[in-house]
């Protein structure tokens, strides 16, 4: 073999071992930078109060007769002063729903402290419900309602139940500003540890709680408070970041 040969065949093996020298390098280079990538789980929350915007409520009312006609008698009289009642507040049929009647018996008991198989009585009950974007109206009326007792009437008000009937907007709304804080939460991070946010790679919907106002109340499992008319709605997204 010529010198010029060997020459070209030294210069071949050399760029070939150069290159797969700087392959080598490169490609563990670009190992080096995935394995360099991290990734950080962040929490993000949103609170926002609200005040409901629409509430049901339910009373009940009850006779006792020895006789059935007699208890079904005295339920139409009962009835009719319910209604009357409503009426007179400003409320108008078709806000009030009167649920189908209810009739129990009552059997006589023995001096042993044993019912028997005769009749006593009939107890006979139906409810009140109203339903009403009046809120402050209809709990003022809730608490008042028992004024029919002074009219002869058997009458039980329930507690109120408060709900906002624009919840599927909110919560929309409430996602994107959970996602937001949680941008920020992962900027902050990464800040203090010399990185950068480079990218969103997942995120997650939390549970969503609605609490009365100031409550500490939380559950895994979420919470829909009815009882109270001002409440606090809470969103959570849990968020992956890729940082560098």
């Amino acid at each position: 073999m010529s010198n010029k040969n060997v020459t070209y065949v030294l210069v071949a093996l050399i760029i070939g071992i150069s290159f797969t020298i700087s392959s080598y390098f490169l490609s563990n280079g670009l190992i080096n930078l995935r394995a360099e990538r991290k990734v950080i789980t962040v929490t993000g929350s949103a609170k926002k109060q609200l005040r409901s915007d629409l509430v049901k409520w339910t009373g009940m009312y009850s006779v006792q007769a020895k006789d059935l006609k007699e208890a079904y008698r005295l339920l139409e009289e009962s009835q009719k002063k319910v209604k009357d009642y409503f009426l007179s507040k400003g409320l108008s049929e078709k806000d009030l729903i009167f649920s189908s009647i209810s009739t129990q018996t009552i059997y006589e008991m023995l001096p042993n402290g044993i019912y028997s198989t005769k009749v006593d009585s009939y107890k006979l009950s139906q409810s009140i419900q109203i339903t009403s974007k009046d809120v402050d109206k209809i709990t003022d009326l809730s608490r008042k309602s028992t004024e029919l007792i002074n009219s002869g009437v058997q009458f039980e008000s329930m507690p109120p139940q408060y709900y906002y009937t624009k919840l599927a907007d909110l919560k929309i709304q409430m996602l994107s500003l959970a996602t937001e804080d949680a941008v920020r939460r992962a900027k902050q991070i990464a800040k203090s540890t010399g990185s950068s946010v480079e990218r969103l790679k997942s995120a997650s919907m939390g549970v969503f709680q609605i609490t009365p106002l100031y409550s500490t109340e939380v559950s895994d499992y979420g919470i829909n408070d009815t009882t109270s008319i001002d409440k606090e709605i809470t969103a959570v997204v849990n968020c992956e970041f890729i940082i560098k």
